[in-house]
């Protein structure tokens, strides 16, 4: 089989489109995104029917410009860089906003088939995923943050990682128990087909089953595309 030449370019395109309708898919089955996408998801739901302009993917590219400011406080280094991972999240904002706007008609009737499409989500999402981590262009904020502290104190990449992960989920079940005030009425026991404000058992068994599915298709994408770079001028860029 013969491999896609110099894809790293399609690869981050890819990237961009699979994660965004991946989210997107999650969302609409309403049983929790993942704890990377909670965060921008609780804080539309806070703000969202107070502001009528207001957008989950304003809100992921806002919250991804605080988490770099935080960074570099954290590195205590500021790289240029860094403002390339930004502007990735403005776009994969705006591409988020799209795809909610395309399914903003669609529903899943049972609980049966909301989990199917929580997993199709979560299979598109890892797609998106696994094209990300191998092309050279700049990733969005998120994956900036875990490489940079492992990198500036010497951590473990995948301990860093889980850390971060974990932080993320914490943040987001805050939010979601300070901002709104239905968390006393919600029905605990209702977490398996309903989400609060987009957490919810989805959010858990995305954890769980994304790693393995980006190493599955981690395999697909290294059989079928080569990723090296066909603009070498940009690549030299931004490796120096």
């Amino acid at each position: 089989m013969r491999k896609i030449k110099k894809a790293s370019e399609l690869l981050w395109l890819l990237g961009i489109v699979f994660v965004a309708f991946g989210v997107s898919i999650c969302s609409k089955a309403n049983l929790g995104v993942s704890m990377i996408a909670a965060p921008a998801f609780v804080v539309y739901d806070a703000i969202g029917p107070l502001w009528s302009g207001f957008s989950v993917g304003m809100t992921e590219y806002m919250i991804q410009g605080v988490l770099l400011i935080v960074l570099c406080i954290v590195v205590r280094r500021f790289n240029w860089r860094y403002l390339l991972a930004f502007l990735v999240a403005v776009i994969y904002g705006y591409t988020l906003n799209l795809f909610l706007w395309i399914l903003k008609d669609v529903s899943f009737d049972t609980v049966l088939l909301r989990w199917v499409m929580l997993i199709v989500g979560d299979i598109t999402t890892a797609f998106g995923v696994a094209c990300f981590f191998r092309t050279y262009l700049p990733l969005q904020v998120y994956e900036l943050f875990v490489k940079e502290v492992s990198d500036r104190y010497s951590l473990n990449i995948n301990k860093t990682k889980w850390t971060f992960d974990i932080s993320l989920l914490l943040i987001s079940v805050t939010l979601a128990l300070t901002l709104f005030d239905d968390f006393r009425t919600f029905d605990r026991t209702s977490i398996g087909y309903e989400s609060f404000h987009n957490i919810g058992l989805g959010t858990i068994v995305t954890t769980i089953i994304n790693s393995p599915i980006i190493a599955l298709w981690g395999k697909f994408v290294d059989r079928f595309f080569d990723p090296s770079p066909r603009f070498n001028k940009i690549n030299r860029i931004l490796k120096r």
